[in-house]
């Protein structure tokens, strides 16, 4: 494809001027916006695959392993998926160009072992050189290594103790269940519960994995690490860890009395939470452990419950001739709201067939139900909200509504009562979740106790629902399309939080995006939209520090590994959906012939491919910094053409003025 530019430098006056370019760009944006058309489901809703590392392959390998019962068309798949995803250095990656990480390659060892292949094997002696380089098994956080306690690979006196009393514990105590994140209290009931029972079933030699211990497995000391610092929160914790232990040795004399009622009370909470959903919380590692806490505790594998889960786990899977793929959870109602901002802001008017659908979907998908999200926020407001996947009625977050409700206020026909309604919930419901500190965080309402983060079972990096600056920007867009003035007492205490949390060179950290580049561009938007004066220093140290990350290919990109080293922010790869977050970024700056600008509008125009798409293969999603990462796959498809009917407006609009 032709570029919009051969150098942008030689154009002088608007871009809009050049009739070729604007019948190039008009172009591209039809030809994206029937693209993206195409692929929306009958029902009216938007869904692309979230493709993650392949940890959740291998954990759903092993656990067919652990139950008996495995299917081996299904596991040649899973093999040949797991080997397609090794490194030439023998380790497997969490995201997409990123390097070997020690809880992927010894997980997806496990799984390659107990599939047959021997310890000889090529492939798994390239890994094992991978994990040991990186500190084997004693480096695994502890979801992991309780999955190799499972088969009598980790000793469990060696793993903390999740305990299921934590359920019953009140408000009233500092350390408590709701000032844990939403999706860790949905993980570690079942695993409280697994924790009770250790149903470990020994399905490899004796010795196990001891390969992959550095130092062998009979020298190497593998207590929980204790605080320098003698008197600290970790070092209470472990010694609390080390009673509980003790107690649990005597569970069934009576010494631990408060168990039985907690089991009870885990497991009610549990079958509780898989009515109104697709799964436990709908996500993978959550229905998963759920799954085998019903084993642990002897559901039979023909009861309802279990079918039930079952079934929920196997809807995740993609399955090719010869290989399969599992997604974490489902995104159509993110997908849709996005897609749905997108089509129309493209120019589909919002009376067109796919976008009344869309709108009737997203309705549809209001929650009306006072979920878990009422314990740490009791106002008396109408239960509204939205989440992330098909059906999770328990589990709205402010993220996906925000999202949503910028769609309905574009797909809002008069007069359309219901939608208005809807819209007027979420927003209300919305605005209740401002954090203390001013900034919203996606779940739950000041979930921030730094305390949590010193319990032994903490090192899963999300023990906590902190505010973040990406979406409490992406509320202030909302709030400043609605009018609210900056003077508003919840617009004031926001834009403090961000100005607080803008880092030294102008960016901002983006904890559901990758990441510096996500947060930055969010954060303009949102004040933007309020009508903040964008001219003033703070602000232009943004607008500087995007274009000094430019790359010489006219786009942008950041890898993944920016979470671990800040020193990476801002590089990486050029990619479609980051060019586009920075594009829009830039488009608020009212100039369409700033030189940078144009520059990253080629290069979205140059990438586009012929049936109307863009290819990106880099990971561009995040769940868990250093954790857990996603790629979004509908991402490459409309943030770009937002993106790009953005800046046509605006280099319209730019060129009607003298």
């Amino acid at each position: 494809m032709t570029s919009l530019l051969s150098n942008p430098s030689d154009l002088p006056g608007p871009v809009w001027e050049d009739l070729a370019c604007r019948k190039r760009i008009e172009r591209v944006v039809a030809l994206a916006q029937k693209h993206l058309l195409g692929l929306q489901e009958e029902e009216g809703f938007w869904v692309g695959e979230l493709m993650v590392d392949v940890t959740l392959v291998a954990d759903m390998l092993c656990y067919h392993h652990w139950n008996g019962k495995v299917d081996p068309i299904w596991q040649a798949k899973a093999l040949n998926h797991i080997l397609s995803c090794q490194l030439p250095s023998g380790g497997w990656s969490l995201y997409y160009g990123g390097p070997a990480e020690v809880n992927a390659t010894i997980k997806a060892y496990l799984a390659l072992r107990l599939a047959g292949l021997t310890e000889n094997d090529p492939r798994l002696l390239k890994a094992k050189e991978a994990a040991l380089a990186l500190g084997g098994i004693p480096r695994l956080n502890t979801f992991s290594k309780l999955y190799l306690a499972l088969f009598g690979l980790f000793a469990w006196e060696h793993l903390p103790t999740i305990p299921c009393e934590i359920i019953l514990m009140g408000r009233w105590f500092h350390v408590n269940f709701h000032e844990m994140s939403n999706w860790t209290r949905s993980m570690l009931v079942p695993l409280s519960i697994i924790n009770h029972y250790k149903p470990t079933r020994n399905l490899l030699p004796t010795g196990g994995l001891g390969e992959l211990y550095p130092e062998g497995f009979q020298e190497q000391d593998l207590r929980l690490p204790r605080d320098p610092q003698l008197f600290s929160w970790r070092n209470l914790f472990l010694q609390l860890d080390k009673l509980n232990k003790l107690a649990e040795r005597f569970v069934g004399l009576g010494w631990h009395p408060f168990r039985k009622r907690a089991l009870r009370r885990s497991e009610s909470w549990m079958l509780e939470r898989f009515e109104r959903t697709q799964g436990l919380a709908a996500i993978f590692p959550a229905m998963l452990n759920s799954l085998i806490a019903l084993k642990s505790m002897g559901y039979h594998k023909d009861h309802p419950q279990v079918l039930r889960a079952e079934l929920a786990l196997k809807a995740l899977e993609h399955h090719t001739d010869h290989s399969l793929r599992i997604e974490p959870c489902f995104s159509p109602v993110w997908d849709t709201a996005i897609a749905s901002i997108a089509l129309h802001a493209s120019g589909i008017p919002a009376e067109h067939p796919a976008l009344r659908r869309a709108a009737s979907y997203l309705v549809d998908k209001e929650i009306r139900f006072r979920g878990d999200w009422a314990i740490k926020n009791p106002v008396d407001v109408e239960p509204s909200g939205w989440a992330f996947e098909h059906e999770n009625q328990w589990n709205p977050d402010v993220d996906d509504t925000a999202m949503v409700l910028l769609a309905l206020r574009r797909l809002q026909l008069n007069p359309d009562p219901i939608t208005h309604s809807s819209f007027n919930r979420g927003l209300n419901w919305l605005i209740t979740f401002q954090c203390r500190d001013g900034g919203w965080a996606a779940f739950d309402k000041d979930c921030t106790r730094s305390i949590m983060e010193k319990v032994p079972f903490a090192d899963h990096n999300a023990m906590l629902d902190p505010e973040c600056s990406d979406i409490t920007a992406r509320v202030l867009e909302l709030l400043g399309g609605e009018g609210w003035a900056q003077d508003h007492f919840q617009i004031e205490k926001a834009i403090r939080y961000l100005k607080d949390n803008q880092e030294a060179d102008g960016s901002w950290y983006g904890r559901w995006g990758v990441n510096y580049l996500y947060g930055t561009w969010q954060v303009i938007r949102g004040l933007d939209s309020l009508g903040v004066d964008m001219t003033q220093p703070w602000v232009e140290r943004a607008y500087q520090w995007l274009e000094s990350v430019q790359h010489e290919d006219g786009g942008w990109g950041e890898r993944c590994d920016s979470y671990e080293d800040p020193r990476f922010k801002g590089r990486g790869p050029s990619t479609p959906s980051q060019t586009a977050w920075v594009v829009m970024a830039l488009n608020t700056l009212g100039d369409p012939s700033r030189p940078s600008l144009r520059r990253g509008v080629d290069y979205l125009l140059k990438k586009q491919v012929e049936d109307g798409s863009w290819l990106e293969e880099e990971t561009t999603g995040t769940g868990f910094p250093k954790v857990f990462y996603l790629k979004y796959d509908m991402y490459r498809n409309t943030w770009p053409l937002l993106a790009l009917a953005e800046y046509r407006d605006l280099a319209q609009k730019c060129s009607s003025q003298p």
